[in-house]
């Protein structure tokens, strides 16, 4: 992260690409007379997958039921889980659900309801990885994690030969060590390096506000359950692993689906810090999507199979991505700009499979040059 404020990308070429695709996603929606943000489809998915996260835990309380179906609700916790990450607390956190800032704050908010830091969570998801996508010294998103390799820049090890075949249970712990560590260790992070910004009363307050809000997530989920209504622990406790482990995959899946599969490259910048790349263009580069004409995927995903029009067009609403996406095809096409995508899930999932296999046994480029 050292490189943070000095990477620039310059449009060596001029290209006109962006300017002219932008001119006509907005005409797009003038024409259509609709605004860029949340429809009502929106609304309602926000209402269906909250209702999904907060209803079964309810009844997990009230009811009680056996460890079966126990397990069952805590399942669908997870799944509304991950539904709430990838299409709710998203589009809010990126401003696309609404015009209205407070509206935005709430529903980003909802991501602090499922046990994260929305104030985190933009600083590495907005800032640094839709800023430098795939650029492994800024990109958090893809730099290496424990046994993990994620990018052809790193150091390889005896280990991640077997990567392709172990990544998916780490998967599985994302959600978990988000919500017990990893906003802590980006806030000290954040703050060192300079990517939070905030004065340090401001950083006093969102970490005391953190501190508070990880006691009353885990005080709701783990100790009330046992404490205020008899439930025994162990099958608390095994259900919110559960419930994490369910929602982790699925999101982890999700994200490396776009951005570590084939045929995506991994940019480095000059010593100066520059990537010589109209910003656009890197976009359409390092990202790829999947499944675009499946219509039960894209509604759950949050539209993360168009993670191309996501990219680059962070503040439209997710619901809007099927529509824009054949004008971004063909404009990038009429730029002579490959436009990469996987037409299966399955195909976006062999790929990225094929891609950890490959990162496994790749050896340190710069090694090689050297």
């Amino acid at each position: 992260m050292k490189l943070k404020g000095k990477v620039k990308f310059v449009n060596k070429n001029k290209s006109m690409f962006f300017p002219t695709l932008r001119k006509r996603v907005d005409a797009y929606f003038v024409e259509n007379q609709l605004s860029k943000t949340a429809n009502a489809t929106m609304v309602i998915k926000s209402i269906v997958l909250l209702a999904g996260y907060i209803l079964p835990f309810v009844a997990l309380l009230v009811w009680q039921p056996a460890m079966g179906v126990s397990m069952v609700l805590w399942l669908l916790m997870g799944l509304c889980l991950a539904g709430i990450g990838m299409s709710v607390m998203h589009d809010a956190n990126h401003g696309a659900y609404s015009t209205n800032k407070t509206v935005n704050y709430l529903m980003g908010h909802s991501l602090n309801l499922v046990g994260g830091s929305a104030f985190n969570w933009k600083l590495q998801h907005n800032i640094l990885h839709h800023t430098y996508t795939n650029v492994v010294e800024m990109d958090e998103d893809i730099q290496d994690r424990l046994v993990l390799r994620f990018s052809p820049h790193t150091k390889v090890k005896f280990y991640h030969q077997l990567q392709w075949v172990y990544a998916f249970v780490f998967y599985g712990l994302l959600t978990l060590y988000w919500v017990v560590a990893k906003d802590f260790v980006q806030y000290f992070s954040f703050k060192k390096n300079g990517v939070n910004a905030n004065s340090a009363a401001q950083n006093q307050e969102m970490l005391l506000k953190m501190v508070v809000l990880k006691i009353v997530y885990f005080f709701t989920m783990l100790v009330a359950p046992t404490m205020l209504f008899g439930i025994p622990f162990l099958q608390v406790l095994l259900g919110f692993l559960l419930m994490h482990f369910v929602a982790g995959i699925i999101l982890t899946v999700v994200f490396q689906l776009a951005h570590t599969v084939e045929g995506t490259s991994h940019p480095r910048p000059s010593a100066d810090g520059t990537i010589e790349n109209d910003w656009a263009i890197h976009q359409l580069n390092t990202t790829v999507n999947f499944s675009r004409n499946n219509k039960l995927l894209s509604w759950y995903v949050g539209g993360l199979n168009f993670q191309i029009e996501h990219h680059l067009f962070p503040r439209v609403c997710h619901v809007h991505y099927p529509a824009i996406a054949q004008i971004v095809r063909d404009t990038a096409e009429e730029y002579g700009i490959t436009y990469m995508e996987n037409s299966t899930f399955y195909d976006a999932v062999k790929s990225h499979i094929a891609t950890l296999h490959r990162f496994g046994r790749l050896p340190n480029i710069n090694e090689a040059i050297a």
